[in-house]
Protein backbone atom coordinates (compact mmCIF):
# COMPACT_ATOMS: atom_id res chain seq x y z
CA UNK A 1 0.00 0.00 0.00
CA UNK A 2 1.87 3.42 -0.96
CA UNK A 3 1.72 6.13 1.38
CA UNK A 4 -2.16 6.80 2.76
CA UNK A 5 -1.34 11.08 3.05
CA UNK A 6 -3.77 11.07 5.99
CA UNK A 7 -2.73 14.77 7.05
CA UNK A 8 -3.47 16.20 3.17
CA UNK A 9 -6.59 14.51 3.26
CA UNK A 10 -7.74 15.10 6.52
CA UNK A 11 -6.80 18.85 6.32
CA UNK A 12 -8.65 19.62 3.09
CA UNK A 13 -11.52 18.30 4.16
CA UNK A 14 -15.02 21.05 4.63
CA UNK A 15 -16.57 20.38 8.22
CA UNK A 16 -19.05 18.06 7.67
CA UNK A 17 -21.47 15.58 10.26
CA UNK A 18 -18.38 13.52 10.89
CA UNK A 19 -16.69 16.59 12.44
CA UNK A 20 -19.86 17.24 14.61
CA UNK A 21 -19.98 13.75 15.68
CA UNK A 22 -16.76 13.35 16.65
CA UNK A 23 -16.85 16.85 18.50
CA UNK A 24 -19.83 16.21 20.56
CA UNK A 25 -18.04 12.59 21.73
CA UNK A 26 -15.04 14.69 22.69
CA UNK A 27 -16.74 17.11 24.60
CA UNK A 28 -18.93 14.96 26.22
CA UNK A 29 -15.56 13.07 27.68
CA UNK A 30 -14.45 17.01 28.51
CA UNK A 31 -17.82 17.49 30.10
CA UNK A 32 -17.68 14.78 32.71
CA UNK A 33 -13.76 14.82 33.08
CA UNK A 34 -14.49 19.02 34.36
CA UNK A 35 -17.69 17.77 36.24
CA UNK A 36 -15.42 15.46 38.10
CA UNK A 37 -12.70 17.03 38.72
CA UNK A 38 -13.49 19.31 40.97
CA UNK A 39 -15.74 17.09 43.11
CA UNK A 40 -13.30 16.65 46.38
CA UNK A 41 -12.85 20.81 46.25
CA UNK A 42 -16.69 21.28 46.04
CA UNK A 43 -17.27 18.32 49.50
CA UNK A 44 -14.58 19.31 51.19
CA UNK A 45 -16.21 22.04 53.07
CA UNK A 46 -18.80 19.16 54.23
CA UNK A 47 -16.17 16.75 55.13
CA UNK A 48 -14.23 19.14 57.56
CA UNK A 49 -17.72 19.27 59.59
CA UNK A 50 -18.19 15.96 59.39
CA UNK A 51 -15.40 14.06 59.16
CA UNK A 52 -13.23 16.81 60.85
CA UNK A 53 -10.70 16.63 58.43
CA UNK A 54 -7.96 19.19 58.79
CA UNK A 55 -6.87 22.01 56.02
CA UNK A 56 -3.73 19.84 55.36
CA UNK A 57 -5.48 16.79 55.27
CA UNK A 58 -6.99 18.72 52.14
CA UNK A 59 -4.06 19.31 51.01
CA UNK A 60 -2.33 15.96 51.40
CA UNK A 61 -5.80 14.59 49.05
CA UNK A 62 -5.43 17.17 46.94
CA UNK A 63 -1.68 16.59 46.33
CA UNK A 64 -1.57 13.06 46.12
CA UNK A 65 -4.47 13.46 43.22
CA UNK A 66 -1.88 15.44 40.79
CA UNK A 67 0.24 12.23 41.67
CA UNK A 68 -2.36 10.18 40.05
CA UNK A 69 -3.13 12.35 37.18
CA UNK A 70 0.89 12.64 36.38
CA UNK A 71 1.29 8.62 36.52
CA UNK A 72 -2.24 8.79 34.28
CA UNK A 73 -0.71 10.84 31.41
CA UNK A 74 2.54 9.26 31.28
CA UNK A 75 0.90 6.25 30.67
CA UNK A 76 -1.84 7.88 28.36
CA UNK A 77 0.84 8.47 25.96
CA UNK A 78 2.70 5.12 25.91
CA UNK A 79 -0.96 3.38 25.66
CA UNK A 80 -2.40 5.63 23.33
CA UNK A 81 0.54 5.15 20.84
CA UNK A 82 0.38 1.10 21.23
CA UNK A 83 -3.55 0.43 21.27
CA UNK A 84 -4.68 3.76 19.12
CA UNK A 85 -6.40 6.73 19.96
CA UNK A 86 -10.46 5.57 19.73
CA UNK A 87 -9.50 2.94 22.16
CA UNK A 88 -7.48 4.25 24.70
CA UNK A 89 -9.66 7.43 24.66
CA UNK A 90 -12.70 5.02 25.76
CA UNK A 91 -10.72 2.90 28.60
CA UNK A 92 -9.60 6.23 30.49
CA UNK A 93 -13.06 7.61 30.53
CA UNK A 94 -14.67 4.22 31.51
CA UNK A 95 -11.57 4.39 34.26
CA UNK A 96 -12.22 7.76 35.75
CA UNK A 97 -15.73 6.56 35.91
CA UNK A 98 -15.37 3.81 37.60
CA UNK A 99 -13.77 4.96 40.13
CA UNK A 100 -15.75 8.11 40.49
CA UNK A 101 -18.45 5.68 41.39
CA UNK A 102 -16.17 3.61 43.78
CA UNK A 103 -15.76 7.21 45.24
CA UNK A 104 -19.45 7.12 46.60
CA UNK A 105 -18.92 4.52 49.09
CA UNK A 106 -15.70 5.93 50.67
CA UNK A 107 -15.80 5.91 54.54
CA UNK A 108 -13.02 7.43 55.57
CA UNK A 109 -10.58 10.79 54.24
CA UNK A 110 -8.19 7.73 53.69
CA UNK A 111 -10.39 6.08 51.57
CA UNK A 112 -12.10 8.76 49.43
CA UNK A 113 -8.37 9.71 48.96
CA UNK A 114 -7.28 6.63 47.22
CA UNK A 115 -9.99 6.48 45.04
CA UNK A 116 -9.35 10.19 44.10
CA UNK A 117 -6.02 8.94 43.18
CA UNK A 118 -7.13 6.44 40.75
CA UNK A 119 -9.83 8.89 39.39
CA UNK A 120 -7.49 11.70 39.01
CA UNK A 121 -5.42 9.20 36.53
CA UNK A 122 -7.99 8.09 34.75
CA UNK A 123 -9.34 11.63 34.19
CA UNK A 124 -5.54 13.13 32.95
CA UNK A 125 -4.95 9.90 30.79
CA UNK A 126 -8.57 10.74 29.18
CA UNK A 127 -7.05 14.56 28.72
CA UNK A 128 -4.22 13.80 27.30
CA UNK A 129 -6.22 10.57 24.36
CA UNK A 130 -8.96 13.67 23.77
CA UNK A 131 -5.90 16.46 22.86
CA UNK A 132 -4.03 13.92 20.85
CA UNK A 133 -7.01 12.94 18.95
CA UNK A 134 -9.11 16.48 18.17
CA UNK A 135 -5.20 17.58 17.01
CA UNK A 136 -4.61 14.09 14.54
CA UNK A 137 -8.75 14.54 13.45
CA UNK A 138 -9.66 17.93 12.14
CA UNK A 139 -8.03 19.71 9.46
CA UNK A 140 -4.74 22.45 10.59
CA UNK A 141 -6.79 25.40 9.78
CA UNK A 142 -9.49 25.12 12.04
CA UNK A 143 -8.61 22.75 14.82
CA UNK A 144 -7.77 25.06 17.34
CA UNK A 145 -10.90 26.46 16.82
CA UNK A 146 -12.84 23.02 17.19
CA UNK A 147 -10.52 21.96 20.28
CA UNK A 148 -12.32 25.66 21.97
CA UNK A 149 -15.59 24.24 20.62
CA UNK A 150 -15.10 20.77 22.94
CA UNK A 151 -14.11 22.85 25.88
CA UNK A 152 -16.80 25.65 25.52
CA UNK A 153 -19.38 22.24 26.08
CA UNK A 154 -17.14 20.22 28.33
CA UNK A 155 -16.32 23.22 30.79
CA UNK A 156 -20.00 23.55 31.30
CA UNK A 157 -19.39 20.34 33.63
CA UNK A 158 -18.12 22.50 36.29
CA UNK A 159 -20.27 24.82 36.93
CA UNK A 160 -22.88 22.14 36.72
CA UNK A 161 -20.98 19.81 39.41
CA UNK A 162 -20.71 23.09 41.61
CA UNK A 163 -24.35 24.41 41.33
CA UNK A 164 -25.21 20.43 41.97
CA UNK A 165 -23.36 19.96 45.15
CA UNK A 166 -24.80 23.53 46.01
CA UNK A 167 -27.80 22.22 46.19
CA UNK A 168 -27.22 18.46 47.66
CA UNK A 169 -24.41 18.76 49.78
CA UNK A 170 -26.24 20.75 52.16
CA UNK A 171 -28.95 18.40 52.55
CA UNK A 172 -27.77 15.57 54.76
CA UNK A 173 -24.47 14.20 55.89
CA UNK A 174 -24.55 11.53 53.23
CA UNK A 175 -25.92 13.70 49.99
CA UNK A 176 -22.46 14.99 49.58
CA UNK A 177 -21.72 11.34 47.67
CA UNK A 178 -24.02 12.00 45.09
CA UNK A 179 -21.25 14.72 43.36
CA UNK A 180 -19.32 11.81 42.95
CA UNK A 181 -21.84 9.96 41.37
CA UNK A 182 -22.94 12.85 39.05
CA UNK A 183 -18.96 12.68 37.89
CA UNK A 184 -19.26 8.63 37.46
CA UNK A 185 -21.73 9.25 34.57
CA UNK A 186 -19.03 9.98 32.33
CA UNK A 187 -18.85 5.99 31.93
CA UNK A 188 -21.91 7.01 28.93
CA UNK A 189 -19.09 8.00 26.28
CA UNK A 190 -19.44 4.28 25.15
CA UNK A 191 -22.55 5.14 23.84
CA UNK A 192 -20.78 7.39 21.30
CA UNK A 193 -18.20 4.27 20.24
CA UNK A 194 -19.42 3.24 17.41
CA UNK A 195 -19.46 7.15 15.60
CA UNK A 196 -15.85 7.09 16.08
CA UNK A 197 -13.14 6.30 13.76
CA UNK A 198 -9.84 5.44 14.77
CA UNK A 199 -6.79 8.03 14.10
CA UNK A 200 -5.95 7.38 10.49
CA UNK A 201 -2.55 9.35 11.14
CA UNK A 202 -1.79 6.88 14.26
CA UNK A 203 -2.26 3.76 11.40
CA UNK A 204 0.12 5.49 9.23
CA UNK A 205 2.64 6.24 12.38
CA UNK A 206 2.94 2.37 12.67
CA UNK A 207 3.41 2.38 9.04
CA UNK A 208 -0.26 0.39 8.27
CA UNK A 209 -1.31 2.75 5.40
CA UNK A 210 -3.98 0.10 4.19
CA UNK A 211 -5.68 0.77 7.93
CA UNK A 212 -5.14 4.79 7.46
CA UNK A 213 -6.50 4.54 3.92
CA UNK A 214 -9.62 2.49 4.29
CA UNK A 215 -10.79 4.80 7.70
CA UNK A 216 -9.84 7.87 5.48
CA UNK A 217 -12.37 6.47 2.40
CA UNK A 218 -15.04 5.57 4.69
CA UNK A 219 -14.60 9.81 6.41
CA UNK A 220 -14.61 10.57 2.77
CA UNK A 221 -17.37 8.49 1.58
CA UNK A 222 -19.75 10.34 4.28
CA UNK A 223 -18.39 13.97 3.74
CA UNK A 224 -18.74 13.79 0.00
CA UNK A 225 -22.50 12.44 0.40
CA UNK A 226 -22.92 15.33 2.46
CA UNK A 227 -21.12 18.00 0.93
CA UNK A 228 -20.41 16.98 -2.61
CA UNK A 229 -16.78 16.64 -4.90
CA UNK A 230 -13.93 16.92 -2.62
CA UNK A 231 -11.00 18.92 -3.06
CA UNK A 232 -7.30 17.27 -4.14
CA UNK A 233 -5.27 16.89 -1.42
CA UNK A 234 -1.58 17.74 -1.91
CA UNK A 235 1.09 15.49 -2.05
CA UNK A 236 2.08 12.85 0.43
CA UNK A 237 5.34 13.77 2.08
CA UNK A 238 7.46 10.17 2.92
CA UNK A 239 8.12 9.39 6.52
CA UNK A 240 9.79 6.41 7.40
CA UNK A 241 7.05 4.17 9.74
CA UNK A 242 7.57 5.63 14.01
CA UNK A 243 8.83 2.70 16.69
CA UNK A 244 8.02 3.53 19.99
CA UNK A 245 9.15 6.88 20.84
CA UNK A 246 11.33 6.44 23.96
CA UNK A 247 11.44 9.21 26.39
CA UNK A 248 14.86 10.22 25.53
CA UNK A 249 13.44 11.38 22.33
CA UNK A 250 12.93 14.41 24.11
CA UNK A 251 16.18 15.25 25.48
CA UNK A 252 17.57 15.61 21.52
CA UNK A 253 18.16 19.04 20.09
CA UNK A 254 15.17 19.43 17.66
CA UNK A 255 12.58 18.32 20.57
CA UNK A 256 14.05 19.86 24.02
CA UNK A 257 13.02 23.57 23.49
CA UNK A 258 8.94 22.42 23.03
CA UNK A 259 9.44 20.27 25.85
CA UNK A 260 10.49 22.36 28.59
CA UNK A 261 8.44 25.58 27.18
CA UNK A 262 5.61 23.39 27.60
CA UNK A 263 6.60 21.90 30.97
CA UNK A 264 6.58 25.48 31.81
CA UNK A 265 3.37 26.22 30.34
CA UNK A 266 1.60 23.07 32.56
CA UNK A 267 3.22 23.47 35.70
CA UNK A 268 2.23 27.06 35.86
CA UNK A 269 -1.08 26.30 34.77
CA UNK A 270 -1.88 23.62 36.61
CA UNK A 271 -0.55 25.54 39.81
CA UNK A 272 -2.49 28.56 39.00
CA UNK A 273 -5.73 26.76 37.72
CA UNK A 274 -5.98 24.19 40.78
CA UNK A 275 -4.65 26.49 43.23
CA UNK A 276 -7.95 28.78 42.65
CA UNK A 277 -10.48 26.01 41.56
CA UNK A 278 -9.22 23.45 44.69
CA UNK A 279 -8.99 25.64 46.86
CA UNK A 280 -11.57 28.67 47.21
CA UNK A 281 -14.77 26.79 48.59
CA UNK A 282 -12.26 25.63 51.20
CA UNK A 283 -10.49 29.28 51.86
CA UNK A 284 -13.93 30.78 51.81
CA UNK A 285 -15.63 29.26 54.23
CA UNK A 286 -12.25 29.30 56.72
CA UNK A 287 -12.66 32.92 56.34
CA UNK A 288 -16.06 32.93 57.91
CA UNK A 289 -18.74 32.41 54.92
CA UNK A 290 -20.90 29.98 55.58
CA UNK A 291 -20.30 26.48 53.98
CA UNK A 292 -23.43 27.03 51.55
CA UNK A 293 -22.33 30.65 50.61
CA UNK A 294 -18.34 29.66 49.78
CA UNK A 295 -20.05 26.84 46.55
CA UNK A 296 -22.41 29.18 46.01
CA UNK A 297 -20.41 31.92 45.03
CA UNK A 298 -17.79 29.51 43.54
CA UNK A 299 -20.95 28.15 41.78
CA UNK A 300 -21.17 31.59 40.22
CA UNK A 301 -17.91 32.39 38.90
CA UNK A 302 -17.62 29.35 37.08
CA UNK A 303 -20.42 30.40 35.10
CA UNK A 304 -17.62 32.20 33.31
CA UNK A 305 -15.95 28.91 32.48
CA UNK A 306 -17.68 28.10 28.56
CA UNK A 307 -17.81 31.98 28.31
CA UNK A 308 -14.11 31.47 27.84
CA UNK A 309 -13.88 28.86 26.00
CA UNK A 310 -15.99 30.21 23.51
CA UNK A 311 -13.70 33.21 23.57
CA UNK A 312 -10.71 31.48 22.66
CA UNK A 313 -12.46 29.96 19.89
CA UNK A 314 -13.36 33.21 18.23
CA UNK A 315 -8.93 33.91 18.39
CA UNK A 316 -7.14 30.67 18.23
CA UNK A 317 -7.32 30.28 15.05
CA UNK A 318 -7.52 34.13 13.86
CA UNK A 319 -4.23 35.78 16.17
CA UNK A 320 -1.00 33.80 17.04
CA UNK A 321 -1.85 31.39 19.72
CA UNK A 322 1.17 32.24 21.60
CA UNK A 323 0.41 35.58 22.27
CA UNK A 324 -3.42 34.81 22.86
CA UNK A 325 -1.91 32.53 26.07
CA UNK A 326 0.31 35.55 27.50
CA UNK A 327 -2.69 38.36 27.05
CA UNK A 328 -4.92 35.47 28.97
CA UNK A 329 -2.18 34.93 31.54
CA UNK A 330 -1.85 38.19 32.16
CA UNK A 331 -5.15 38.94 32.57
CA UNK A 332 -5.74 35.65 35.40
CA UNK A 333 -2.98 36.50 36.85
CA UNK A 334 -4.14 40.09 37.94
CA UNK A 335 -7.94 39.33 38.06
CA UNK A 336 -6.94 36.62 40.60
CA UNK A 337 -4.78 38.41 42.95
CA UNK A 338 -8.09 41.28 43.03
CA UNK A 339 -10.08 38.02 44.12
CA UNK A 340 -7.62 37.71 46.85
CA UNK A 341 -7.90 41.05 48.15
CA UNK A 342 -11.53 41.84 48.39
CA UNK A 343 -14.24 39.72 51.19
CA UNK A 344 -17.26 42.03 49.14
CA UNK A 345 -19.43 38.98 47.84
CA UNK A 346 -20.23 40.55 45.15
CA UNK A 347 -16.46 41.65 43.88
CA UNK A 348 -15.86 37.77 44.69
CA UNK A 349 -17.82 36.55 42.50
CA UNK A 350 -17.19 39.14 39.61
CA UNK A 351 -13.15 38.12 39.68
CA UNK A 352 -13.70 35.23 40.09
CA UNK A 353 -16.09 34.93 36.92
CA UNK A 354 -13.28 36.52 34.88
CA UNK A 355 -10.77 34.11 36.45
CA UNK A 356 -12.39 31.28 34.91
CA UNK A 357 -13.34 32.84 31.86
CA UNK A 358 -9.89 33.64 30.64
CA UNK A 359 -8.59 30.41 32.73
CA UNK A 360 -10.39 28.41 30.52
CA UNK A 361 -9.79 29.94 27.78
CA UNK A 362 -5.98 29.78 28.11
CA UNK A 363 -6.80 26.18 28.85
CA UNK A 364 -8.64 25.69 25.23
CA UNK A 365 -5.94 27.89 24.03
CA UNK A 366 -3.07 25.42 25.50
CA UNK A 367 -4.93 22.16 24.51
CA UNK A 368 -4.63 23.40 21.00
CA UNK A 369 -0.70 24.83 21.21
CA UNK A 370 1.03 22.38 22.98
CA UNK A 371 0.39 18.87 20.49
CA UNK A 372 1.45 21.40 17.65
CA UNK A 373 4.53 22.03 19.16
CA UNK A 374 5.58 17.90 18.32
CA UNK A 375 5.48 15.81 15.25
CA UNK A 376 3.50 12.78 14.87
CA UNK A 377 6.60 10.81 16.09
CA UNK A 378 6.56 12.89 19.59
CA UNK A 379 2.96 13.95 19.89
CA UNK A 380 1.55 11.38 22.12
CA UNK A 381 5.23 11.21 23.97
CA UNK A 382 5.49 14.78 24.51
CA UNK A 383 2.21 15.98 25.14
CA UNK A 384 1.77 12.80 27.72
CA UNK A 385 5.29 13.96 29.92
CA UNK A 386 4.92 17.71 29.51
CA UNK A 387 1.28 17.09 30.77
CA UNK A 388 2.30 14.94 32.95
CA UNK A 389 4.64 17.03 34.96
CA UNK A 390 2.59 19.71 34.69
CA UNK A 391 0.07 17.87 36.93
CA UNK A 392 2.84 16.23 39.00
CA UNK A 393 4.18 19.73 39.95
CA UNK A 394 1.23 20.56 42.06
CA UNK A 395 2.05 17.41 44.10
CA UNK A 396 3.70 20.17 45.96
CA UNK A 397 0.57 23.17 45.14
CA UNK A 398 -1.47 22.10 47.85
CA UNK A 399 1.14 21.94 50.54
CA UNK A 400 2.50 25.77 49.32
CA UNK A 401 -0.84 26.65 49.79
CA UNK A 402 -2.00 25.22 53.13
CA UNK A 403 1.62 25.84 54.32
CA UNK A 404 1.43 29.75 53.40
CA UNK A 405 -2.65 30.12 54.31
CA UNK A 406 -1.55 28.75 58.07
CA UNK A 407 1.55 30.87 58.19
CA UNK A 408 0.69 34.31 56.26
CA UNK A 409 -2.68 34.27 55.35
CA UNK A 410 -5.63 34.37 53.04
CA UNK A 411 -4.07 36.80 50.83
CA UNK A 412 -0.29 35.31 50.42
CA UNK A 413 -2.21 32.34 48.86
CA UNK A 414 -3.42 34.75 45.79
CA UNK A 415 -0.24 36.05 45.42
CA UNK A 416 1.56 33.18 44.72
CA UNK A 417 -1.31 32.10 42.37
CA UNK A 418 -0.87 35.33 40.59
CA UNK A 419 2.57 34.95 40.53
CA UNK A 420 2.64 31.06 38.80
CA UNK A 421 1.04 32.76 36.02
CA UNK A 422 2.79 35.52 35.20
CA UNK A 423 5.91 33.10 35.19
CA UNK A 424 4.10 31.29 32.14
CA UNK A 425 2.95 34.19 30.32
CA UNK A 426 6.40 35.53 30.43
CA UNK A 427 8.33 32.29 29.54
CA UNK A 428 6.14 32.27 26.46
CA UNK A 429 6.49 35.65 25.51
CA UNK A 430 10.20 35.25 25.34
CA UNK A 431 10.25 31.60 24.12
CA UNK A 432 7.26 30.65 22.60
CA UNK A 433 7.14 29.69 18.93
CA UNK A 434 4.59 30.53 16.24
CA UNK A 435 2.17 27.87 15.51
CA UNK A 436 -0.72 29.80 13.56
CA UNK A 437 -1.18 27.68 10.28
CA UNK A 438 -1.19 28.94 6.80
CA UNK A 439 -3.98 28.08 4.85
CA UNK A 440 -2.66 25.86 2.16
CA UNK A 441 -3.72 26.39 -1.42
CA UNK A 442 -6.16 22.71 -2.50
CA UNK A 443 -6.68 21.78 -5.39
CA UNK A 444 -10.07 22.56 -7.26
CA UNK A 445 -12.41 18.84 -7.57
CA UNK A 446 -12.20 18.26 -11.60
CA UNK A 447 -15.04 19.42 -13.52
CA UNK A 448 -17.84 16.62 -14.26
CA UNK A 449 -18.87 16.41 -17.59
CA UNK A 450 -21.75 14.27 -18.77
CA UNK A 451 -21.29 12.15 -21.93
CA UNK A 452 -22.71 13.15 -25.05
Amino acid sequence: MQHANAANRLDRLPISRFHKTTLLAVAFAYFFEFADINSFATTAPKLIDLWGVTVDQVAYVTSLSFVGMFIGSIAAGAVADRWGRKKTLLRTTLFFGFFSFVSVFSWDVVSLGVFRVLTSAGLSAMTVVAVIYVNEMYPAAVRGKYQAYAMVIGICGTPATNLIASLVVPLSDWSWRLVYLWGALGVLLVLFSKHLKESPRWHESKGDHAAADAVLREIESSVTAEKGPLAEPAEPVEEPPAVKAPARLLLQKRYLAPTLLLTVLWVTQTIGFFGYSSWAPTLLAKEGFSVEKSVFYVALTTVGAPLGSFLASLVTDRFERKWCLVAFGTVIALCGLLYGLTFDPVLIVVFGFLVNLFERGYTALAYAYSPELFDTRSRSLGTGITYGIGRLSNAAGPLIIAALYNRTGYQSVFYFIAGAWMVGAVALAVFGPRTRPHRPAVRKPKAVTSAS
